[in-house]
């Protein structure tokens, strides 16, 4: 209301000078009587459009607004028609084609899969957690949160604390990144042990089994990296094709197969090993996303689209069909 009765103002005040211009004589001063309103017209068409663009002058309003004042004061009639001209094309008309700022959204829909177990979300506890202003009370109790966090999501965040300049965060992430890689390593020396004790094909077909598994589970929660990584998913590829050797229908051992050889970067046999998963009858939810990893690797993108199409309506995990909606053709 303010900028438009400064408007209004302004512009009656400029025609007041100029109609005084025209009619006043030279016995009467007509500058001085000239220049008194069309001063005060100047100066309220400045405090306007002060007042109509904020975002254009918030960070230099006195500047601004003696430039506009200086352009409509010192150049009569064509500064003030330049100045409202110039704010009725920046206010109204570009606004008018720009997008607003507020949109409505849809909530995003729950995923019954994912539980809440602790007091912080996982997202939101990552973020706080790399913000160093926070206070270190509260980022330790994050980070005893992530405890209940899987691991693949808690080992990226772990390691990034690894150089964080609290000793304390340091110093836990550490014991939690120790802790999960030690409890992993336990459990694969005992299954080789179990390995070494197998007689039977069964026995030694689930020591197989079981040591792939773990191996990948080094891969997966990012606790092995480097050599160790390789050394991990080398293993992994061992025991998996030993494990087939004495079960020949495993189709769950194919996809680990195809797993190991992905992380080790050999993609034309891990598309082999997938395919003959899904030809053993794994379900498609499971080996059409590592397919379509695989052309998207390959930048086949048409590939992509055409291997997640089938799981844009599969409902078991939510995850994996918003990807599919998102290749999906619009």
């Amino acid at each position: 209301m303010f900028a438009l009765l400064s408007g209004l103002s302004a512009l009656l005040l400029e025609a007041l000078a100029l109609w005084l211009l025209g009619t006043a004589d030279s016995r009467t001063h007509p500058l001085a009587v000239v220049l008194l309103p069309h001063l005060a017209a100047s100066a309220l068409l400045a405090l306007s459009a002060l007042a109509l663009m904020p975002a254009l002058t918030a960070r230099s309003r006195r500047a601004s607004g003696l430039l506009m004042f200086a352009l409509s004061a010192f150049i009569p009639g064509l500064g003030f028609a330049g100045i409202m001209a110039g704010l009725w094309i920046g206010r109204y008309r570009l606004a008018a084609r720009r997008p607003r700022g507020l949109r409505t959204l849809e909530l995003p829909a729950l995923d019954p899969h994912q539980r809440e177990r602790s007091g912080f979300h996982q997202t939101g506890a990552g973020g706080f957690l790399r913000n160093p202003r926070a206070p270190t009370p509260q980022r330790l109790k994050a980070l005893v949160a992530l405890q209940h966090v899987p691991g693949r999501v808690a080992s990226p965040l772990l390691r990034d604390l690894l150089g964080d300049d609290s000793e304390d965060l340091r110093l836990l992430a550490y014991g939690m990144l120790d802790r999960k890689e030690k409890t992993l390593n336990a459990q694969i020396q005992a299954e080789r042990q179990r390995l070494a004790s197998a007689r039977s094909a069964i026995t030694l077909a689930l020591a197989h089994t079981r040591l792939a598994g773990l191996y990948w589970e080094l891969i997966y929660q990012q606790l092995a990296q480097g050599d160790l990584r390789t050394h991990a998913a080398e293993s992994g590829l061992h025991h998996a094709r030993e494990a087939l050797a004495l079960r020949p229908n495993g189709a769950g051992l194919y996809l680990r197969c195809g797993q190991c050889l992905l992380a080790l970067g050999n993609t034309t046999e891990a598309e082999v090993a997938f395919e003959a998963a899904r030809a053993a009858g794994l379900p498609d939810h499971r080996v059409l996303p590592h397919l379509a990893e695989l052309a998207f690797l390959r930048r086949d993108f048409a590939a992509v689209r055409r291997l997640l199409a089938p799981l844009a309506s599969w409902r078991g995990m939510m995850g994996v069909q918003k990807v599919a909606q998102f290749w999906s053709p619009r």
